[in-house]
């Protein structure tokens, strides 16, 4: 694969895009050095890039697009409802329609607010959450990479330049399936901890009824207990890994998925709540979600769209199945090749990662820098291994048949040397101190 027009327009995306993309997990810094596609279009689970190369794609727009690119009844309705105009100075009524549509599918939730990414979203959690109480500390999970690009969250991680020591230090954490942390976290901070905040489920479920335990722990304690769902939701179940977990938390919040790669999110929990952001109570108002473009209505059409064609089809199911097929397919190839404790998909089937590790078996970047070029190579776009509703089982095959290709290259690496087959520097971790 040539990647020439790519390279000439790389620097001008650098010159005017600080980072040269607006998401930190599609940067350069994410790719191998020298072959940065630029995208053109997609349709189902391929892209081409703007030299002609073509793709199957396992990444999805970073989890958003389950159907799959250029889905034609989420374009149509988001077309159709683009004619009819897109934002006004009052409500439209299919922001109502929408609202209801999603609360359709999501027990326990009495209202929503429509926003545009996920940070807004749980922003809006963790705010109600500290009006609520009173309380100024967050607990968040350890283990998850991602809230918000807000300080509260950001402030924790290893990127944190530009933020207040002060805020840094109102982020506390506990550990997945670790209520025992948990527990050290509130008896470390008593009666300062407005709510916790994590995933339903990374790459391990929830053990030994960890999400109740989790929750009672937090009521005991005085603290809103929110569940993330941007990744979970509409692929878990269209309810949420909270309906198939048996557990209705104070707060959720979803995106991603929700419109098919359209922009749209959602902060969704019980009316007492909710309602503080509202106009029907006597306490302090909160400044809950205001967005100009939060409840765009091409965006609202397209969710609407999205949820009604998970409820008509087997789309959760569909998931999980290609899923399986390419795991199984995947981890078939690596054990035959004697390199399984290296190379391996792990996760959940509807949204699974691969792992690459060196001859040490500990994580490496520079290993996961040649497995994703060689698998560009052969024309697999895959910084994860996630599947959509699109993915054929031609595809699977396909992609199966060229991983096992290009593991035969990453074997050869582990035993002559990976400086032999890389070509360029490593990829890093997005959360870093330093470039």
């Amino acid at each position: 694969m040539q990647f020439t027009k790519s390279l000439q327009i790389q620097k001008k995306f650098n010159d005017t895009i600080p980072g040269g993309s607006h998401t930190y997990a599609k940067g350069d810094d994410q790719y191998p050095e020298f072959m940065p596609p630029y995208i053109e279009r997609g349709k189902g689970c391929h892209i081409w890039d703007i030299d002609g190369n073509e793709f199957i794609e396992y990444g999805m727009g970073l989890r958003t697009v389950t159907l799959g690119h250029a889905f034609e009844p989420i374009v149509e309705a988001a077309y159709k409802q683009m004619q009819l105009g897109n934002n006004f100075v009052r409500p439209a009524r299919i922001e109502l329609e929408c609202a209801e549509e999603f609360l359709s599918v999501i027990d326990g939730a009495d209202m929503v607010k429509f926003s545009k990414d996920g940070s807004d979203a749980n922003n809006g959690a963790v705010k109600l959450a500290r009006a609520y109480t009173g309380r100024d500390l967050v607990g968040v999970c350890a283990n998850h990479p991602f809230f918000s690009v807000d300080d509260w969250f950001i402030g924790s991680t290893p990127m944190s330049a530009g933020i207040p020591d002060v805020v840094k230090e109102m982020t506390v954490k506990f550990f997945f399936n670790d209520i025992g942390s948990v527990e050290k976290m509130f008896a470390d901070h008593p009666d300062k901890i407005s709510c916790v905040i994590l995933e339903a489920e990374k790459y391990a479920p929830p053990e030994d009824n960890f999400l109740h335990k989790l929750m009672d722990v937090c009521h005991k304690n005085g603290a809103l207990f929110i569940l993330d769902e941007m990744i979970t939701g509409f692929r878990w179940h269209l309810g949420g890994a909270q309906k198939m977990y048996d557990i209705v938390p104070d707060l959720s919040t979803f995106g991603k998925a929700m419109g098919n790669g359209f922009a749209i999110s959602a902060l969704a929990g019980k009316r007492e709540f909710m309602e503080l952001g509202g106009l029907h109570h006597k306490k302090e108002r909160v400044f809950l979600i205001s967005t100009t473009h939060g409840a765009e209505n091409h965006a609202l059409a397209a969710a609407i769209a999205n949820i009604r064609f998970f409820k008509e089809n087997d789309v959760i199911e569909r998931l999980d199945e290609q899923g399986r097929k390419l795991k199984e397919g995947v981890n078939r190839a690596s054990t035959d090749l004697g390199i399984n404790s290296h190379v391996r998909i792990i996760g959940p089937n509807c949204c699974s990662v691969y792992t690459t590790s060196d001859q040490e078996g500990k994580p490496s970047q520079p290993f996961r820098t040649l497995f994703i070029q060689e698998c560009m190579k052969r024309g697999l776009l895959m910084p994860s291994s996630i599947v959509s509703y699109s993915h054929s089982d031609k595809d699977i095959e396909e992609t199966v048949s060229k991983m096992q290709e290009a593991m035969v290259v990453y074997k050869r690496a582990m035993e002559e040397g990976i400086d032999k087959y890389l070509v360029g520097k490593p990829v890093a971790p997005v959360f870093r101190k330093f470039n």
